[in-house]
């Protein structure tokens, strides 16, 4: 029997794909591997967002007892909203369920251990895996990828992170919060080097504060064992209890893909158009086995719309443009658009959270970068530092997909006081200096 739509993978967009096909009339074949949920409820968003939380409540765990408890009471949310989100939402819906890893044996075929399924259609949405760096002795001492550091087997008092981008920076914050002494290294010269240079300035002064040692600029020639684990780089030699990497992630493409026909892009995901079809043009792939930008709620969006697109025809596709990112770090930082250096005859501002009435009331450092278009004032980029700013990007994220300008932002009325008038702020700053006005000047 040949199915009308096979998913592999049972993460956020292989879900988001079983919904969208059952809401077009579909049964679908979900073949998955692994914890139910994949990544983001399992080991990242739900526990890193719940340990950083705690650790902006708490502070610091400086007892045994407390380090552990911090990650009992994340386990304990994992396990409910993996059975809440993921278990009772598959019981819901009319889907075959198949367990177990599946690799292509035909363009219109895969194999799961001793059996064969046939689709006419396939969605591959298998997700990502921490990616390793090729460092000597790396393997031999060992180390922790994420999954190790929410799952800790003993208490550490210091910690090593490799690497110095979202992943790196959350989990440097919720250990020196867990009290653990942490120091990041980082390759570039920057923090996030992808983000505006302000922002990754800001960022690094927020984790110092924090009273986190980063450096930049880094070579890690080795690791060896010492009385601890030791990090020999080019700027000298740290030792501590443990080693953290967290230097990205990659596509989990190990599915046979030659036999489907299906290629692979320049950063070793799947290969997609637009419409999220791959070379094969009955089969699509959606979330972070692309390759590109790794988001649960962009995974999510992409497998219903690869969904729909397999079985309607329909050339839908997602606006990159608009799609939002944050670093869950105290205070966030968050971007969404172009850079100032991505965007052609744009210009830019900076504002100060100094200026923002509601980001003194929290006590909140930072800055808000706003980027437009010299002549159309159209907004083309925005990234900021600042408390709650994972939820005023959306705001902007808003504006971005509306095509909307920054007389559009100005002219709308925004409740005082609020983080979100950081952005009508940043607009103002075209136009006036923002230093000199009164709370609610327009």
């Amino acid at each position: 029997m040949t199915e009308d739509l096979v998913i592999i993978g049972y993460g956020a967009a292989g879900f988001a794909a079983l919904i969208r096909a059952n809401e077009l009339g579909y049964k679908p074949t979900l073949i998955g591997y692994g914890p139910l949920g994949g990544t983001c409820v399992n080991v990242g968003c739900v526990p890193t967002k719940k340990l950083l939380h705690m650790g902006e409540t708490l502070k610091a765990c400086d007892s045994l007892s407390d380090f552990f408890s911090a990650f009992e009471e994340t386990r304990e949310l994992v396990e409910r909203l993996r059975k809440k989100k993921y278990e009772d939402v598959l019981s819901s819906y009319d889907v075959k369920l198949i367990e177990g890893k599946a690799h292509f044996v035909s363009p219109n075929a895969v194999k799961v251990g001793s059996k064969v399924v046939e689709g006419e259609k396939f969605i591959i949405a298998t997700g990502s895996s921490p990616s390793i760096p090729e460092i000597p002795g790396l393997k031999e001492v060992g180390y922790w990828t994420n999954v190790e550091a929410l799952n800790p087997d003993r208490k550490i008092d210091s910690l090593v992170v490799i690497g110095g981008r979202a992943l790196a920076l959350e989990f440097s914050q919720i250990y020196r919060r867990l009290g653990v002494e942490v120091a990041v290294l980082q390759r570039s010269n920057g923090l996030i080097p992808d983000w505006e240079p302000e922002i990754s300035a800001e960022m690094e002064r927020v984790l110092i504060r924090d009273g986190i040692h980063v450096a930049t600029g880094v070579l890690i020639k080795e690791i060896r064992k010492g009385t601890g684990k030791a990090v020999v780089t080019n700027k000298g030699e740290i030792e501590a209890d443990e080693i953290l990497v967290a230097t990205g992630r990659k596509p989990n493409v190990d599915l046979n893909l030659d036999a489907a026909g299906i290629e692979l892009n320049e950063r070793g995901g799947i290969k997609v158009n637009e419409d999220l079809s791959t070379t094969n043009p009955n089969i699509y792939a959606a979330g972070d086995v692309i390759g590109e930008t790794m988001l649960e709620a962009l995974a999510g969006k992409q497998g219903a719309i690869a969904a729909e697109n397999a079985l309607t025809g329909s050339k839908k596709s997602v606006d990159m443009l608009s799609v939002p990112q944050a670093i869950f770090t105290q205070p966030n930082a968050a971007r969404v658009g172009l850079t100032s250096y991505e965007a052609t005859e744009s210009v830019s501002r900076i504002v100060r959270m100094e200026d923002v009435t509601k980001a003194n009331i929290l006590g909140s450092e930072g800055l808000i970068k706003m980027v437009v278009h010299g002549s159309t004032k159209r907004i083309l980029g925005v990234q900021m530092v600042g408390e709650n700013a994972a939820e005023v990007i959306n705001e902007a994220a808003l504006a971005i997909k509306l095509r909307a300008t920054i007389d559009d932002v100005i002219d709308t009325v925004h409740v005082f006081p609020t983080m979100g008038e950081a952005l009508k702020i940043a607009s103002l700053s075209f136009y006036r200096d923002v230093t000199k006005m009164s709370c609610c000047v327009d």
